[in-house]
């Protein structure tokens, strides 16, 4: 059995302990009165309402130095990448199962939907071969060339809703990426080439796959909200030999001052895509 000093001993303990918590002789709460924490507490409020309030005050500062229009620091994208759709850059499918393809040609109905006649209604015809300058006033809504999806011909998904995919000469949709006040000098249109030996026969639409001076320059998403960028679209005349292949194609803005073929950027002014077709 315990001695009696043994139980004392473990009470005190009991005792001690609890009260290092909350001892209620001298109403201190782990160690600290109702006054001390309530001084740490105030301390703290102040001390983040003055930081709330610094955070607050460099980004209001910070906001009054942007504009709405245009952004502060554009230098470090001088040149336009090149995109393509459907949007994937490995493109494989069963020319004889719809199924295989429905995917590609959903995309690229999707994406064309900006460029139907009744969108483009609002947008206006302009100059072929000439850049649509414009006023750089603040708060007037700039006015876009239409493109209009007919444009695009065999590839516009008009004639052909399925976009050549059934025929195994399927159509890719390339777009440069929007840079505002991007003026390209020359002639800027895309050159696809296949990496085999065989040559491909490409076809583009619009005419040589040019992009028209008139959609440049871009003014920016809130001055040139109706604006579409322009398309080129290359439709692939593949043959019984090339199907059951895969093919690397690689797409390039040529005719321009528009840099190409900037090693560390392989999106810089090109695309280079993979396409299969099963038979």
């Amino acid at each position: 059995m315990a001695s009696t000093e043994d139980k004392a001993a473990s009470k005190e303990n009991t005792s001690s302990w609890k009260d290092s918590i909350y001892n209620p002789r001298t109403g201190e709460l782990l160690g600290r009165t109702a006054s001390s924490w309530a001084l740490i507490l105030l301390f703290y409020l102040v001390f983040y309402c003055f930081l709330a309030g610094m955070f607050a005050l460099t980004m209001w500062v910070m906001l009054l130095t942007l504009d709405d229009y245009v952004p502060r620091y554009r230098d470090r994208i001088p040149n336009p990448g090149l995109v393509i759709r459907p949007n994937s850059l490995d493109i494989s499918f069963n020319k004889s199962d719809p199924h295989k393809y429905a995917q590609y040609v959903k995309n690229l109905e999707s994406f064309l939907q900006r460029y139907n006649d009744t969108e483009q209604e609002g947008n206006e015809d302009c100059i072929s071969g000439q850049y649509t300058l414009q006023d750089d006033e603040e708060g007037v809504s700039k006015k876009a060339c239409h493109f209009r999806r007919a444009l695009l011909s065999f590839c516009s998904g008009l004639s052909d809703t399925n976009f050549g995919y059934h025929e195994g000469n399927p159509c890719v949709l390339l777009k440069m990426n929007r840079i505002i006040g991007l003026k390209p000098h020359g002639d800027p249109y895309v050159n696809c080439t296949v990496k085999k030996d065989n040559l491909i026969q490409m076809h583009y639409f619009p005419k040589e796959g040019r992009f028209d001076k008139k959609y440049f320059p871009y003014y920016g998403k809130k001055a040139h909200e109706n604006y579409v960028q322009p398309l080129v679209a290359v439709k692939l005349m593949l043959t019984k030999e090339d199907y059951n292949k895969e093919l690397t194609v690689e797409c390039k803005v040529e005719g321009s001052d528009l840099r190409n073929n900037d090693e560390r950027d392989k999106f810089l002014g090109r695309v280079t895509f993979r396409i299969k077709v099963v038979e």
